[in-house]
């Protein structure tokens, strides 16, 4: 396997045609992409390390777990990589299971080179909203673990849409002191509004 990373997106090709892995992998870091390759789906999870980005460009029909069957796999294990799917036996009940399940392209062997770069690059276009989108979970959870305890139970009931009198009822404070808090609450985590707050409470706590 070529070497993979964390911080350089990948497309991990998983084949079990040696002469196609190789092909791909010669072809793609001809045009700068970084690769690595697997035999087997298998082979893949083994290997598969959180940290790893990029995307997954995988065949259907393979020894072991197919493409698709991966793909689940990957989905039921929480691994947010996107694939790209390029095989010798497509059909329409394949692709259109592929796509239901978030597939970015689904290319037929022999596959056009200019269609290839271009899947991948959509790919890693969506990889990098996740990896925007994780960025900022872990902002605002940070964000979230800075808030009191106080701080805390104030924005859960502002985030439920209660006025500044029934939080203080709720928590056994004065309306003015739960304005304080609300201050301080909207400052430490940077929202300009109760939408904000709850996009931000919303992001926290997103899978």
């Amino acid at each position: 396997m070529s070497s993979a990373a964390a911080d350089v997106r990948t497309v991990f090709v998983v084949d079990d045609d040696a002469s196609v892995r190789d092909s791909i992998a010669l072809l793609l870091s001809l045009r700068g992409y970084r690769t690595a390759v697997f035999a087997k789906a298998e082979d893949f999870l083994q290997a598969w390390r959180p940290e790893w980005s990029g995307c997954v460009l995988t065949d259907i029909r393979m020894p072991g777990k197919s493409g698709l069957e991966l793909q689940t796999e990957l989905a039921a294990q929480g691994v947010g990589l996107p694939v790209v799917f390029l095989t010798a036996h497509g059909d329409v009940a394949s692709a259109r299971q592929a796509f239901r399940n978030a597939a970015v392209d689904f290319l037929v062997k022999p596959y056009d080179e200019v269609q290839l770069c271009a899947a991948i690059d959509a790919a890693f276009e969506r990889e990098q909203m996740r990896l925007d989108a994780l960025e900022q979970r872990r902002l605002h959870q940070a964000r979230i673990a800075g808030l009191s305890a106080r701080e805390r139970e104030v924005m859960a009931l502002m985030v439920r849409g209660l006025n500044h009198r029934d939080i203080g009822e709720r928590l056994g404070i004065s309306p003015r002191t739960v304005e304080v808090h609300k201050a301080r609450v909207m400052a430490k985590l940077e929202a300009n509004n109760l939408a904000e707050l709850i996009r931000i409470s919303s992001a926290s706590s997103a899978p």
